[in-house]
């Protein structure tokens, strides 16, 4: 592996040519200004519970895992398989985070590997910084909000009954809304048998506050970190047709995803460390599933698929060499 890179140039780029000036997609902007304004209203006291804090901590984890294992790795790239109950438990953790089905998602995430960093890139930071981070979703895009494009790019995965049901309903919406309920309902419950219904009250909505609402927002913002900060900032251990960055804050925040030039480097791989301090948890989570029996073909690394072949070759040549002897 070569020494890192030091940054090259930034272009700059125009929006790209298929976006539609002035024509918000509601759709997206109304869901994404409401539940940043309704996490807000974790600056109030009174729908602060340590309780809901810690649901906001660990339901970061759990619930934007389900995005960078399942959307990102499984699907997307299909880094490895999993049995279908469990890619599709997955699935449904994902669609608690309000990120789209996993059709959109994943025909949006492969449109993006192909254009990265050029000018039909949906959201490439060379446009502006906050374009990439959420400017893109907001307004509509001729290219990439088409039947036609999630049919070309994520056939795969509109091939699966599950999916394209969602994709043809409202389900995925009410499944995260049925979550937010359920975390209100658990905590009223245990509430208003502890103090009765005004505690019952106060302690649901905490945890729907900070447990829902703002631990979606963070994961929104963590997500879009790695389409915004890890083309800006980093280094690179690798040529690669974008500006695509390894950004160790970006990793940290995203037990992985940070490791962006690596992940440009080699979609394919469900691992993105390559260095020894390039920490890649959600591959260790993977490797984990793998030894359980829960996942297999997991993709090495480039450089480890590539050494594999070079062994079946030279023994394919010694096997040659040995039934000429004989």
């Amino acid at each position: 592996m070569s020494q890192p890179l030091a940054p090259t140039a930034r272009p700059r780029l125009a929006l790209p040519d298929s976006i539609v000036p002035g024509q918000i997609r509601w759709v997206y902007a109304i869901p994404i200004v409401g539940i940043h304004l309704l996490a807000l209203m974790a600056l109030v006291p009174w729908f602060f519970s340590w309780t809901g804090l810690i649901l906001m901590l660990v339901g970061v984890h759990f619930y934007g895992q389900a995005i960078n294992l399942c959307y990102h790795r499984l699907l997307t790239h299909r880094s490895a398989k999993v049995p279908k109950w469990l890619e599709r438990t997955f699935v449904v953790i994902a669609l608690c985070c309000m990120e789209d089905t996993p059709g959109k998602w994943v025909a949006m995430h492969r449109y993006h590997h192909k254009h990265s960093d050029h000018e039909s890139d949906p959201h490439t930071p060379m446009v502006a910084f906050l374009w990439a981070h959420v400017g893109w979703l907001l307004v509509r895009n001729r290219s990439t909000h088409t039947l036609e494009s999630y049919r070309k790019y994520a056939p795969d995965v509109l091939r699966d009954r599950f999916y394209m049901n969602l994709e043809k309903s409202h389900a995925w919406v009410l499944i995260y809304v049925a979550h937010a309920v359920l975390y209100f309902l658990v905590g009223f419950a245990i509430g208003a048998a502890s103090g009765g219904l005004a505690v019952g009250f106060q302690f649901g909505a905490s945890l729907l506050v900070w447990g829902v609402f703002l631990r979606t927002v963070v994961v929104w913002h963590i997500t879009w970190s790695v389409n915004s900060l890890t083309h800006l900032f980093g280094y690179s251990n690798y040529e690669t047709d974008d500006c695509s960055r390894n950004n160790w804050f970006v990793a940290l925040l995203t037990v992985g995803e940070g490791w962006h030039n690596n992940h440009h480097h080699d979609p394919v791989s469900a691992s993105n460390q390559h260095r020894w301090w390039e920490i890649d948890v959600t591959y260790y989570q993977i490797k984990l599933l793998e030894r359980l029996g829960l996942a297999w073909d997991v993709v090495p690394p480039k450089h480890v698929r590539d050494r594999r072949r070079r062994q079946v070759k030279e023994q394919a040549r010694s096997d040659r060499h040995d039934a000429t002897q004989g």
